[in-house]
């Protein structure tokens, strides 16, 4: 069985939510027949779930999840409440509770990295300290994972903690390479109702993805979003030029920076921790991809490369790129600079448009951190399995050591409806090597519901084999007890264990999905 463990702060008041896997005696047979039950520990794992993990039940969607955040910042002297616009309707689809929105106060910096460069250990660096310590020490293994080391990775720009301070309901993780080794979830809600979009995080969730990018792109968006994050206990992360293209009609010969600003703001406003955006694809990049077997995969960067070509401008993401981190920094939203040059084509990796591109992001990179805005960067798309290390490592001395993440490291074109498993060993690969955030690359599960499992699972595995071979403390812990109880033939013992336990058919039941307290849209 598993129980819901809560492990307190030292330096803050923090309570830090943890699965603990109970295992069951070790059975002894004497020369004389007599038995003699030995105790095993239980195993602390890492917990995505939130107040979904343990059993599965009701929840009230329409009042949200608990906002733990909120009060570690409500005394701040450096934020300020911003007042609803009067008279603004909400509407029946509208999240029932309409929750404070907070922005930092004219001339205040409020970002983890502008405190952690101050040299102040917020509750959010605590917290993810312990988080990803999973009690080992309890056991009597060393770590080398504090509270002040996670503020001096954050303070270097190798560790990134996505947290809005108007997503207060998100439990505090940490992406970096010194640390465990995180797996996203692509999610595009708005083909159904806000309550299968909340019923599909929960999932996510139990099955162990760490942040949520929501890839909708509909003008009509907002409401289910307000649901999705007001329910969400990880990271939720978007594309906000998705949303600007569907405001422009659809046409990206329409798009300006204004439309773009407002839907950027919105989206701060709502709660969104980590934003993508493609600022480094520059108008002179794109006459090299001319050569590519396969032009640009990346939505973001067709849009993009058509506005270009039509008003024969520079990308506005690139001339706006300071105004862009004032609106970021303003709620402390993470940076995600994604590619839009990326290889869709094992023949195209590591191609001079694709070296072009990150080139230009250890710029924006350096832009970025002088308004103290936590940076992540992405890496490449399809890219043969031993070319990995070469670029793994280039991309970090390139982009200066920032968090990497890649959206789907396909080692074969061939994989097709099993593109999950292809970038789950290219994944695992990327990790081994220093990448710090690994997923499955495509928009929507062929499968549905099965196929969203089966990726996550899969790249969770992955991440599990990379944290064993970069040798983060404790990673080896579960893989012992699973192997011991093999041994004993514990049957019980392994199959809680295993990776699939709270995500597969032996931990979730029809109820996990059940929502209710509110109606839906």
């Amino acid at each position: 069985m598993r129980n819901k463990v809560y492990i307190p702060g030292q330096i803050n008041n923090i309570r830090v939510g943890m699965s603990q896997i109970v295992l069951s005696d070790t059975e002894t047979v004497r020369p004389d027949g007599s038995k003699i039950n030995k105790s095993n520990s239980p195993v602390t794992v890492y917990d995505t779930a939130g107040p979904y993990s343990g059993s599965p039940g009701i929840h009230a969607a329409g009042k949200g999840i608990d906002r733990i955040r909120e009060e570690w910042y409500e005394r701040r002297k450096d934020i300020t409440r911003l007042e609803p616009p009067s008279g603004e309707p909400r509407g029946k689809d509208a999240f029932p509770v309409q929750p404070p929105v907070f922005r930092a106060r004219e001339g205040k910096q409020i970002t983890q990295m502008y405190y952690a460069k101050k040299r102040v250990v917020t509750p959010e660096m605590e917290y993810v300290a312990i988080r990803e310590n999973q009690q080992v020490e309890a056991m009597g293994l060393k770590s080398y994972i504090t509270p002040d080391f996670v503020r001096r990775e954050i303070a270097a720009g190798r560790a990134i903690v996505p947290s809005n301070i108007n997503h207060p309901e998100v439990e505090p993780m940490i992406i970096g390479r010194r640390f465990l080794v995180k797996v996203n979830t692509n999610i595009n809600p708005y083909s159904r109702n806000a309550e299968e979009t909340v019923g599909e995080m929960i999932r996510s969730c139990r099955w162990g993805t760490d942040t949520l990018i929501d890839l909708s792109s509909r003008d009509d968006c907002f409401h289910v979003r307000e649901w999705l994050i007001r329910n969400c206990p990880v990271p939720v992360g978007t594309s906000p030029l998705y949303q600007a293209l569907a405001r422009a009609g659809g046409r990206p010969e329409e798009l300006s920076w204004a439309l773009f600003r407002d839907t950027l703001i919105e989206q701060a406003r709502q709660g969104v921790d980590f934003m993508a955006i493609h600022a480094a694809m520059r108008k002179e990049h794109l006459l090299l991809t001319n050569s590519r077997l396969v032009n640009l995969v990346s939505r973001s960067g067709i849009i993009l490369s058509e506005w270009m070509n039509t008003h024969g401008e520079e990308n506005f993401l690139y001339t706006h790129f300071d105004e862009i981190c004032e609106i970021l920094k303003a709620c402390d939203i993470s940076l995600f600079l994604s590619s839009g040059l990326r290889p869709d084509a094992i023949y195209d990796a590591n191609d001079p448009a694709c070296i072009a591109e990150l080139t230009e992001m250890r710029h924006l990179i350096e832009m970025a951190w002088k308004q103290h805005v936590q940076t992540i960067a992405e890496g490449p798309g399809h890219i043969p399995l031993h070319k990995i290390e070469a670029n793994t490592k280039e991309h970090l001395y390139i982009c200066k050591g920032v968090p990497f993440f890649t959206m789907g490291t396909t080692i074969t074109d061939i994989a097709g409806v099993y593109g999950y498993i292809a970038s789950a060993i290219g994944g695992a690969q990327a990790a081994w090597h220093g990448a710090s955030l690994i997923g499955n690359g495509s928009m929507i599960p062929v499968g549905g519901r099965e196929d969203l499992r089966a990726g996550i699972i899969a790249h969770k595995i992955a991440a599990h084999a990379a944290d064993l071979a970069k040798g983060h403390p404790g990673a080896q812990v579960r893989d012992n007890a699973l192997s011991k109880a093999r041994r004993e033939g514990r049957l019980n013992d392994i199959r809680r264990l295993t990776v699939d336990f709270s995500g597969g058919r032996h931990g979730v039941s029809a109820a996990e999905g059940q929502l209710t307290g509110q109606p839906f849209i």
